[in-house]
This record gives structure tokens, C-alpha cells and sequence, in this order.
């Protein structure tokens, strides 16, 4: 759903290809029956972009977790059972590493059962631990904090641990060492690149990127970025790959709306802050690349939950009115003691290499 799960599989098949490893991303949406994966995806799209009271309620009743019975997401998980074991046998595969709900669903169900004869460990990328993640059969679940991983503990009795979120190491990189191919104007490539880029539009120095994920979903966007550009901050809207919702953005004076961006570390190493709508994977970027982090309107669902247990973490804020969002930017925007420290707990977050984990718990398909 959305680039987030499929960001995390990518860097976790990065890091294993450099190391040596076999490894490969597999969609699980994508071994449902036809069309059935499409039909999920598009549907979970529409309602969190045109009804997201629909997906509050599809979350309280499906995901939230808490006492009382849920409905299990094995019955439309195991569909793909079939495919999935069909690939596991043909790469060989000595473990599998669930970085989305429904995967977890799966891979616990057929370890359960014994027909997934490989370790199933789970890399749990939210930081809202909702119920569709947890199942008894897999045998380790890597948490992105210890709140995380307390919680799946005692729900499951399954090991877990905290191991923090995975990016990839450019994002650790100071910005004026981030080097690529210059664009197509001459500009400089990297943060050097963007901070010039935004030296040519008002308020420059006080650049503040809007994020709405890669679907664009986000509330009263465009109102947004006309209250921080009027209140002497540069909004950097990204609205991933909803184009209505840039050309929107793109009318209003003292906004900028570069579109997709392919180069994320460089943006926000120049920027000053991130005003998020989901904890998600751009989140996490930020807290790598030392950019604090300010919730505003979030997605509901796990979205909502995950900016409620940042916040209450301190690792980032949550404004709830316009009123609070200008100033938690004024605070962190400026450089001083609040401005470092919320850096360094961002940055404290990341604790280990998930993979090293994830090797030490694989083991070859017995014979």
C-alpha cells in the first residue's frame, strides 16, 4: 500500500544483495488471485483518499488493537498461501521477512501449520502496533521502538525487540556530502542543490516540507501551505503522484511544488523541519536525516495512532490547530538546545541493523 512497505523491502534487499545474500521482494497483493490484490488496493486507496471515515471504521473494527475478538486477516491471506510457498521453494529461501500486515498474516499462518519450513521474522514498520501485524506463528518481530515491542510481547508471547526503522544510509549523511548528477540548469545536486533552489524564492532560509505520502492524501493541504508561506516560512509541498492535488498547491504564492522527488535525502537535510500527516516512512527519513518532525491533520487510522505515539515519545510534536503547528515551527526551526535535542532523539531511535538480526535468525530448509 502506498511506497512505504515497498521502500522498507527494497532497502532490506539492498542491504542483503551488498552483503553477499540472495534476496528478493515479493508482493503479497500481487499473489492473491487475479484481480483480487488490485481490487484491495484501489479500494484501501479510494477510502483514504475520497471517505477516510470509511477506513476509520474498517481500523476500529479490524485493527485496533485491544481486548475482545477481531476478525483474522488469515482467511484473505491465505489465498496467496499457494504462490507464496511455490516461490519459497524456488529460491531456496532459508527465511522471510513480512514488512507488510497482510505478509504477516500469512507467513504466521503457514509457520503454524509447518508448511512454511523457514523462519518467518517479522520487520513490524509502524509505530502503532495494530492487530492485523500480530500472529502466533512467526517466530521474531522487529519493532521500531521498545513501547513496540513490549506490546507484541505480551500479545503473542513471540520474541521481539527494538530494533528501530530502516532507511537507507544516505539519509544519515551530512547534506553537503550528499553528491549525485547536477540538474539539468546547472544546479548543484543534493542538499547544496535544493538550498539553492530555494534561495530563489521568499523565505528561503526557512524551508518547511509538507508531506502527503505518495498517494497525496492529505486534509486541507493547499490551506496549509498558504498559512506557513504567509507566516514567513518556504512550504515544499510534496504531493507524491496526486497531480490534482499539486496543481492546486502549485496557485498559491510563496509555495513551492517540485512534484516527485527521487531525491529525499538531499531535500530534507536542506529543509528545516517535516510537517507529516502519518509516521510513516518519510517520518523516519527525517529523524535520519536530523529534520524535526511536526504532525498536523493526520490520516486517520494507524496513521492518527502512529503521530499520537511519536508525539507521546518526543519525537516529534502533534499540533492539533493551525495556532499550535506555527508554533512548534518557530521552535524548531531555530537553532538552540530544543532544536538539538529533538535531533538527538530522533536520531537515538536507530538502534541496530535489522538484516544482522534478521541473518542470525535464518537457517537453511532442512532436506
Amino acid at each position: 500500500m502506498g511506497e512505504g512497505h515497498d521502500t522498507v523491502a527494497a532497502e532490506l534487499v539492498r542491504r542483503a544483495r551488498e552483503r553477499g545474500h540472495r534476496a528478493d521482494a515479493v508482493d503479497v497483493l500481487a499473489l492473491l488471485p487475479h484481480p483480487l490484490g488490485g481490487v484491495v488496493r484501489r479500494g484501501y486507496r479510494s477510502s483514504v483518499l475520497h471517505a477516510p471515515w470509511v477506513y476509520e471504521g474498517v481500523y476500529r473494527a479490524l485493527l485496533r488493537r485491544g481486548d475482545g475478538p477481531r476478525p483474522s486477516g488469515v482467511p484473505l491471506a491465505r489465498l496467496a498461501a499457494g504462490r507464496f510457498l511455490e516461490r519459497v521453494e524456488r529460491d531456496g529461501a532459508d527465511v522471510v521477512v513480512p514488512v507488510f500486515h497482510l505478509a504477516a498474516q500469512l507467513t504466521g499462518h503457514l509457520r503454524e501449520r509447518g508448511l512454511l519450513r523457514v523462519p518467518s521474522t517479522v520487520c513490524l514498520v509502524d509505530f502503532a502496533v495494530h492487530r492485523q501485524w500480530l500472529h502466533p506463528g512467526n517466530d521474531r518481530y522487529f519493532c521500531l521502538t521498545e513501547q513496540a515491542a513490549r506490546e507484541v510481547g505480551a500479545d503473542l508471547g513471540t520474541p521481539a525487540e527494538a530494533t528501530g526503522p530502516v532507511v537507507s544510509p544516505r539519509f544519515f549523511t551530512p547534506g553537503n556530502e550528499l553528491r549525485g548528477a547536477a540538474a539539468g540548469d546547472g544546479t548543484p545536486a543534493g542538499a547544496a542543490g535544493w538550498s539553492a533552489r530555494f534561495a530563489r524564492h521568499a523565505h528561503g532560509d526557512r524551508p518547511v516540507v509538507l508531506s502527503a505520502g505518495a498517494w497525496g492524501a492529505a486534509s486541507r493541504l493547499p490551506g496549509t501551505a498558504r498559512l506557513l508561506a504567509r507566516s514567513g516560512f518556504l512550504p515544499v509541498v510534496l504531493c507524491g503522484r496526486n497531480e490534482r492535488l499539486r496543481a492546486r498547491c502549485a496557485e498559491l504564492p510563496g509555495v513551492l511544488t517540485p512534484g516527485w522527488v527521487e531525491d529525499m535525502p538531499g531535500l530534507l537535510h536542506a529543509a528545516r523541519a517535516l510537517v507529516d500527516n502519518a509516521a510513516g516512512q518519510t517520518a523516519v527519513q527525517a529523524l535520519a536525516a536530523g529534520l524535526p518532525v511536526v504532525a498536523h491533520r493526520p490520516v486517520p487510522g494507524h496513521g492518527a495512532e502512529g503521530v499520537a505515539r511519536m508525539a507521546a515519545l518526543g519525537l516529534s510534536d502533534a499540533a492539533a490547530d493551525e495556532t499550535a503547528l506555527l508554533a512548534s515551527l518557530e521552535r524548531l526551526t531555530a537553532d538552540g538546545p530544543e532544536r538539538a535535542g529533538r535531533i538527538a532523539r530522533g536520531r537515538a531511535l536507530f538502534r541496530q541493523d535489522v538484516l544482522t538480526r534478521v541473518a542470525e535468525s535464518a537457517r537453511p530448509v532442512p532436506a
